[in-house]
């Protein structure tokens, strides 16, 4: 990590609290949880991650889980690496989110990803509401459960694979070539930057419509309507 970690945990005020029996507090799946502190014995049954982080070039490669769990030193640092570098804060850290990523991954035959958006605060997800259209105002990101990554190679794959395991929110933006992932409940979405129409008005506000080819017939109005529909419900719970 390019941050100190202790500099930015004081900071942030993400602390690891330690208890009379040497407990670390940290946040993950269902909450804050206790976990053991370990030693530095041999560690079975690891699971490892190897990130990049698009915008501000730091990374994350090593183990994140064995078999008894989470790994309180990785998690911190996943912590950092995952926040919302907008307003530099933290957010919780969800074991699911962490382990469906792995195995996306891996079913893609991809040893690493780089990370576009992970924890947003809501005021970056406004802001980026705003700006880019798809970014639901109840987002996943909001929670911590939600992550947008790249691949340097199979990426449609790691889409169509992320979607038959049925973990949770799929999302494929194949001309902005990124895929959500997110822990939360189970639904898939396809979105291409090439047939929306994005138009704002002298007072500010952004209305995103879809270029047709051409005329369009009735049907297919309604077609698009529909789906237009399905889309805005779909964003809300995103």
């Amino acid at each position: 990590m390019h941050l100190r970690r202790r500099d930015f945990l004081l900071a942030t005020g993400l602390t690891l609290v330690f208890g009379s029996a040497a407990h670390a507090r940290i946040l993950v799946e269902g909450g804050s949880e206790f976990i053991s502190t370990r030693s530095n014995s041999i560690r079975t049954n690891t699971r490892r991650l190897n990130l990049r982080h698009a915008h501000t070039g730091e990374v994350f490669s090593g183990p994140y889980r064995d078999a008894v769990g989470p790994i309180p030193d990785a998690m911190v640092d996943l912590a950092i690496f995952l926040r919302d570098h907008h307003e530099n804060k933290t957010g919780p850290i969800f074991l699911a989110t962490l382990d469906f990523l792995a195995d996306v991954l891996e079913s893609a035959n991809q040893s690493r990803a780089t990370v576009l958006s992970a924890f947003r605060t809501k005021k970056t997800n406004a802001m980026l509401s705003a700006r880019i259209f798809g970014v639901a105002e109840k987002s996943q990101h909001l929670a911590g459960r939600a992550i947008d990554i790249t691949l340097d190679a199979k990426l449609s794959q790691a889409a169509t694979s992320a979607r038959s395991m049925s973990r949770g929110g799929v999302g494929w933006y194949p001309h902005s070539h990124f895929i959500h992932l997110d822990s939360g409940p189970v639904r898939q979405w396809t979105i291409d930057a090439r047939e929306v129409v994005t138009r704002m008005t002298k007072g500010g506000r952004v209305f995103h419509t879809f270029k047709p080819s051409g005329p369009l017939t009735v049907q297919e109005r309604l077609r698009l309507q529909r789906a237009l529909a399905k889309k805005q419900l779909r964003e809300r719970t995103r």
